[in-house]
């Protein structure tokens, strides 16, 4: 028998030694968050959760033990079945549960007893959730931030992007939240993740950057859709990160958000209700007066109001606020929207 346990800073040092990450949550659990690289492998799913939990109540604890207990033999049963029997013998996983308790100790016992050097994490998911809490506290003081600010529309995600292709170390705060951070942000068909999961990528990715080298990263509020960016991240962006600030001409700020936010065209309600709480920022004439041009295809023009009425304001006072040197930042232009003039405004950065 290979059988073994490790706590979650373990866990994450060896990482590369992992050949699977098991999770044997029930699918809500794993969906909610889970440990990078995880596989979903149920030992009781959520039904099968929520009739044990009512036989232990309604009828008693030993008929919902022997219920669970069967339920959870098929279940492994399956998932050895389905996903072990192509696995060679030196295949080394790594299983957890909730607290590293019963589901997580019956699934890594099964394989130890096949032969594989099975790995149980202590604690479980909820140590491993301590550890990203902790390290998301300490991480960010150990690296060299280069924020990007400007205003809407000025392209700071294109540029990460291009940054990235170019080598650069990259945090995209708005990928990894789903969300572009303003009012109209949502991305079509993709909810955000939970805090938990927002938490766990971004920790990941933290954890990946050399301290040696710089990270650019988007200037961000401490709200990106319904999600909180971590203080300890803020903070450090905003006392110690260098600013640059990225320069793209109004035409093609607009051009650019005509990109973006092409899809409001197919739904111009969508657009209008999102348009409505700002009613109390900027005035019921003003909000009805870009509605007005949304309803009409006048997509550009409404842009431009956005832009210079609504985003423009709010962006410049907040950046203000919360860079104090950004007066003396180094202003990069960007001639166009084209991903070319990107590439070519990443370079320049990179050359210094």
């Amino acid at each position: 028998m290979s059988l073994y346990t490790l706590s979650a800073a373990e866990a994450v040092q060896r990482w590369p030694d992992h050949d699977a990450i098991i999770d044997v949550r029930s699918e809500s659990e794993f969906a909610e968050d889970h440990l990078p690289g995880a596989v979903n492998w149920p030992v009781l799913n959520d039904d099968e959760r929520r009739i044990v939990g009512t036989t232990f109540v309604q009828v008693s604890p030993l008929e919902a033990r022997k219920m669970g207990a069967a339920m959870v033999a098929r279940n492994i049963a399956a998932h050895i079945d389905r996903e072990v029997a192509r696995q060679s013998r030196d295949w080394r996983p790594l299983v957890y549960c909730w607290r590293g308790g019963q589901r997580s100790g019956t699934m890594a016992w099964f394989l130890s007893q096949i032969g594989f050097r099975t790995l149980q994490l202590t604690g479980g998911y909820k140590g491993f959730r301590t550890l990203v809490r902790e390290r998301l506290d300490a991480l960010p003081a150990a690296l060299n931030f280069i924020v990007l600010c400007g205003r809407t529309g000025s392209g700071k995600t294109r540029l990460l992007a291009s940054l990235a292709a170019q080598g650069a170390q990259v945090l995209d705060l708005e990928a990894l939240a789903a969300h572009r951070g303003s009012v109209l942000g949502g991305w079509p068909g993709r909810p955000q993740p939970s805090q938990k999961a927002f938490d766990t990528a971004l920790w990941h990715q933290l954890h990946q950057f050399d301290p040696a080298r710089p990270v650019f990263v988007e200037s961000e509020s401490a709200r990106i859709g319904q999600l909180r960016v971590p203080q300890s991240l803020l903070d450090r962006l905003r006392a110690q990160g260098a600013c640059v600030v990225v320069a793209l001409p109004e035409a093609e700020r607009v051009r650019l958000l005509l990109e973006e936010y092409a899809f409001f065209a197919q739904d111009v309600d969508a657009l209008c209700r999102l348009l409505d709480p700002l009613v109390e920022l900027r005035g019921r004439a003003a909000v009805q007066h870009w509605q007005a041009l949304a309803r009409a295809g006048q997509w550009a023009e409404c842009f431009g109001l956005l832009m210079t009425q609504h985003y423009d304001p709010l962006y410049d006072r907040s950046t203000r606020r919360d860079f104090t040197a950004l007066d003396q930042a180094r202003v990069l232009p960007v001639a166009s929207a084209d991903a070319v003039a990107f590439d070519m405004a990443a370079a320049a950065l990179l050359s210094g």
